[in-house]
Parts: structure tokens; sequence; C-alpha cells
């Protein structure tokens, strides 16, 4: 009996055995049939991107990308462009910096209407020197002259029409003031959406068909910084932005009393140390003029040269000794002040007792057709 019930469960085990290899065995065969995966297929090329789209925020392009365009309004292209290099000179550029544009960018079809021209005045002159330009070459460019001064004179802007800003800063001749002024004008220029920023001061008379010439041989979103140096040499200072002030830095740049121009490009990258009142504090960590403060972002910070030109011109120099013959050439001329009232172009016209800044008998010669310039006697041709 014993023997049998042992024989049974001998018996049940073996079955159960063979039922479980059994269904071992028929589980593949009871799964549904696997999907076909399409082989990975190759990523088309981008290809370039058709004109008038505007690129996608935060996405950098490369220079040969951006060439012929310009930037979409209110957008931001970041983009590591070439440094200048020594190419071949062009009238009033020196030759060891940056040339003419680049074959990656065809140049600007630029109108007076693209550029921000900046003047810097105080209230205290808006009757010996402001009234004198718009009386000039303001006068031919009223909607593009911004006019960055320290107090109201609503009669001026009403009986000339000037674009005048009040920018509420300091009236005193510090550094804060100058960098007061200077961080507004950035700040218009952004807003203005224009192609370049110029400043200029109240003693510079400004040749417009010259200052077009000479932008339009570069391209707006390139990085271009153009101005005439005061000095010989660098000018050294305390790297207090990236550094504790332990180590100093050196760079190169445009003497504000000459005039200088920034293309938008460059503009817009200036803008961590510039816009929004940070040019005033980056000012104050180096302790440096407005000008100065211009230039040690753009070379220091940003790491793009100055192109120096010969085509700027303040009171600093001996305006005495410009060829008559390429006066009219020049970007900007200006005039010696009180100390040294002799400073001033060699040109004739007017008489110095008529027109002491000569600015006047510049204009004539610029725009002869000007109501109260003199008209050519019957038979004079020139």
């Amino acid at each position: 009996m014993h023997i049998a019930s042992v024989g049974v469960s001998k018996f049940c085990f073996l079955l159960s055995v063979a039922l479980c290899c059994l269904l071992l065995l028929l589980i593949p065969a009871l799964k549904p049939p696997a999907r076909q995966v399409d082989p990975p297929q190759p990523r088309p090329r981008v290809g370039p991107r058709p004109s008038g789209r505007s690129r996608p925020a935060g996405v950098s392009a490369s220079p040969s990308k951006l060439s012929g365009g310009s930037e979409d309004e209110g957008e931001v292209i970041r983009t590591e462009l070439p440094k200048n290099r020594n190419d071949s000179p062009k009238t009033g550029l020196g030759p060891q910096h940056a040339g003419p544009l680049s074959r990656s960018r065809p140049p600007d079809e630029l109108e007076l209407k693209d550029i921000f021209i900046a003047v810097k005045t105080t209230r205290k002159y808006h009757k010996s020197r402001l009234e004198l330009l718009v009386h000039t070459w303001v006068s031919r460019a009223k909607e593009q002259t911004f006019i960055f001064t320290d107090g109201e004179d609503k009669d001026l802007q009403q009986r000339t029409g000037v674009n005048l800003i009040n920018t509420n800063c300091s009236a005193a001749h510090t550094r804060q003031a100058l960098c007061c002024k200077m961080s507004v004008e950035y700040d218009k220029f952004i807003e203005s959406q224009k192609k370049w920023f110029c400043h200029v001061d109240d003693d510079n008379y400004v040749i417009l068909p010259s200052l077009l010439r000479l932008l339009s041989s570069y391209h707006h979103s390139q990085d271009i910084y153009l101005g005439r140096p005061s000095l010989d040499h660098t000018i050294e200072a305390a790297e207090r932005v990236k550094s504790d002030g332990s180590v100093s830095v050196k760079f190169w740049f445009a003497t504000g009393g000459a005039g200088f121009c920034i293309s938008r490009g460059l503009a817009l990258k200036m803008s961590p140390w510039a816009s929004l009142g940070n040019f005033i504090s980056t000012a104050e960590k180096i302790r440096l003029p407005d000008d100065c403060t211009i230039g040690y972002i753009i070379e220091a910070l940003l790491e793009v040269r100055l192109t120096h030109t010969h085509l700027f011109h303040s009171h600093l120099e001996n305006l005495q000794k410009l060829p008559v013959d390429t006066a009219l050439d020049q970007v900007t001329l200006s005039y010696g002040g009180f100390e040294n009232r002799r400073n001033v172009v060699s040109i004739g016209g007017f008489s110095l007792s008529e027109d002491p800044t000569r600015f006047m008998s510049v204009h004539c010669l610029v725009y002869p057709e000007t109501e109260w310039c003199p008209k050519p006697k019957a038979g004079d041709r020139n």
C-alpha cells in the first residue's frame, strides 16, 4: 500500500515537470509578433535661412550666416567675430589697425537716418556753442541728432525743433557728470534701433557726407569702434571689474572731444557694462571719465580693438596744420577755447570776426546753397 502511494507521487511529480517544460516551449509562440523597426535615417542638412525670417532667441550665428543681413527688431545676435587684423589702410586709418569691411559682408546701404548722432553739452553753452551747431550742420540732420544736456530749454527747442534731452545729470564738468550723460546717450541709442552710434561734443562740426561715406565702408553688425586717440600710447587702469584691482589693464580709447562711432553690433555686446546705469558703475570701478570707460569696455572687456582714424579732430590738436584741401574730407572739426581762440582750421570764407570758429565758412563750402551763405559773384566760377 505504501509502495503504491510512492509510485503515484513520483508519477505526479514527473507529470508536473513535463507540463512546465511544455509551457516554457509554448510561451514564445504565444507572444504577438514584434513590430519591425525601421533603421535610423540620416538627418537632413539644414539649408541657409531664408531672408526675412527671424532667428530663434539665443541661437548663435557664424559671421558667414550674417553676411549682408541686418538684425531683426529687438533681437540680440551674439557671434564670435574675427579680431581686427592688419588690413590694408584706407584714407584716414592707421595701417596697424582694422581695415575696411571684410569680404564676408557687403557694405551697408547706409542712409543718414540710420545714424544716431549724440551731442553732449551743458546748459551754460546753449547760447554760445549749441546755437552755432543748430545754425549749421545740425540743421541738416535734425531728426538724426540728439542733444544731451543738463537743463530744460523750451525756448531753444521750440525755435529750432531740435531733439533736446534733459539728462537730469549734474552740470559740473566732473567724471560722474560726464559718465551720467554718456549712460543716457547709450540707452537712448539702443532704444532707437539705429545702426550706428556717433558721439560728438558741442564744439564739433560734423561733415555729414564724410561721416556717411566712412561708415558705409563697414557693416553695422561688425564689431567696429572708430575714433582718434588723444594720446600716442595706451592708457593703463586698475582692473576692478574682472579682479580686485591688484592687476592693471592697458587699452586705447577714442577721445570724446574729437568724436567716435560704434556699430550697433558692438554696442549691443557692451550692454552688461553699459545699459540701464551700468555704465556709471563701470566708470566708478575704474575711476576714469566717460570716453576712457567706453574704450575700457570695448578693448579690455570685449577685446575689440579701436580702429584709429585721423578723420576726427578735437581742439587738442593744432588745427591750423590741417591741409586746407583736405578739410572737407574730414569727419569732424573743432576749434580752440578761450585759452586758444586762434586754434581753428585755416579755411577761407567769412572774416574771423564774423566766424571765429570757421564753422560757418565750412558749412557754406559743404552746403553752398544755404540761404545765409554768400552767393558767388556773377562771372565767378570755381
